[in-house]
């Protein structure tokens, strides 16, 4: 029987008063990969601040379970300890921290362990390599002066570097041309294993051309309204949203 590993019940959810989530409904299991469609403002970024633990972000209804520990009562570090990572749309900029600094300080906070700087540089700098990155990057303050092309693969090296149990990634390929977006795809391809899950939001599925997909589900103003394999991306792609839209207003 495969092991869950994210449950969200009846999930509802908000900012400054408004609710954006409306009884959302997802469970993801131990090794699969799991993609998020919708339209703009059917409240996917909101699910992934919400997992994460944003504080400007309400929680008002619902359960979330990660490894079967109550999310709700766990600040974002601690998620993040428990083995959740977020790839951002707009990466932020962190002056004063190296790429270097930061991977190896977070790495160490994820197990608790001492890091050994020369074997962590080695697997940092095959690890850039293998992303077509800039080894020189490594020492560079995080994100600082980095192209969007740049920030999103630096993105994936964090990824690979702290091997989390749940990527949430939100639309990690947006504004990349064809090659970042293959070099993103690869290096999400070289995380996945049997042992871990991501949760994919995006508008460019040439993303997943390198991932099984086990499971599609399609968010529409703060719930799950269709759900599927693989074959539901090629609806989607052919067909769009109309058809879900017009069914939501019959």
């Amino acid at each position: 029987m495969a092991e869950k590993l994210l449950t969200i019940k009846g999930l509802h959810a908000g900012v400054e008063g408004k609710e954006i989530l409306k009884g959302l409904d997802l469970s993801v299991n131990k090794g699969e990969v799991h993609v998020i469609l919708g339209p703009n403002g059917s409240g996917k970024s909101t699910l992934m601040n919400v997992l994460m633990g944003h504080p400007k972000y309400e929680v008002t209804g619902g359960t979330m379970t990660f490894g079967g520990e109550d999310l709700a009562a766990l600040r974002t570090f601690e998620r993040a300890r428990r083995g959740l990572f977020l790839s951002f749309q707009t990466p932020e900029e962190i002056p004063g921290i190296t790429v270097e600094n930061m991977l190896r300080t977070a790495r160490q906070a994820m197990t608790g362990k001492n890091i050994k700087i020369l074997a962590f540089r080695r697997k940092l700098q095959q690890t850039m390599e293998q992303l077509k990155m800039d080894p020189s990057y490594a020492q560079r303050y995080m994100n600082v002066g980095f192209s969007g092309g740049e920030k999103k693969r630096n993105e994936i090296l964090q990824l690979l570097m702290l091997e989390p149990k749940l990527a949430l990634l939100d639309e990690t390929d947006s504004g990349l041309d064809v090659d970042a977006v293959q070099i993103v795809s690869h290096g999400v391809s070289a995380f996945h294993n049997a042992e871990n899950s991501c949760l994919i939001i995006t508008h460019n599925t040439r993303i997943l051309e390198q991932l099984t997909v086990d499971r599609v589900h399609v968010l529409m103003d703060g719930r799950i309204v269709e759900e599927g394999g693989p074959e539901l991306i090629a609806k989607i792609n052919a067909g769009g949203f109309a058809h879900l839209l017009n069914e939501a207003a019959k």
